[in-house]
């Protein structure tokens, strides 16, 4: 649910969304990661005028987050 909402979020705001992939993985340390990877031109789009748009989103998952596991929200290069 929550991989399936930041992908709506991120191919809404870039102008390539498809070329938008998440990539979930378990951390060694039992965090959740999240990643986020997008073409280098909308680098600057995901991540916002002083990263209020990334902010944003991890705002949204920690809110959803309904896990007892800290989930990671990250842009991948």
């Amino acid at each position: 649910m929550i991989r399936s909402l930041v992908e709506e979020i991120v191919k809404s705001i870039v102008d390539n969304p498809s070329r938008v992939e998440i990539i979930e993985s378990e951390l060694p340390d039992g965090k959740h990661m999240i990643a986020i990877k997008i073409a280098e031109s909308d680098l600057g789009k995901v991540i916002g005028r002083n990263g209020q748009t990334i902010k944003a989103i991890r705002a949204v998952v920690y809110a959803l987050n309904t896990h007892d596991k800290e989930i990671i929200v990250d842009i991948a290069s």
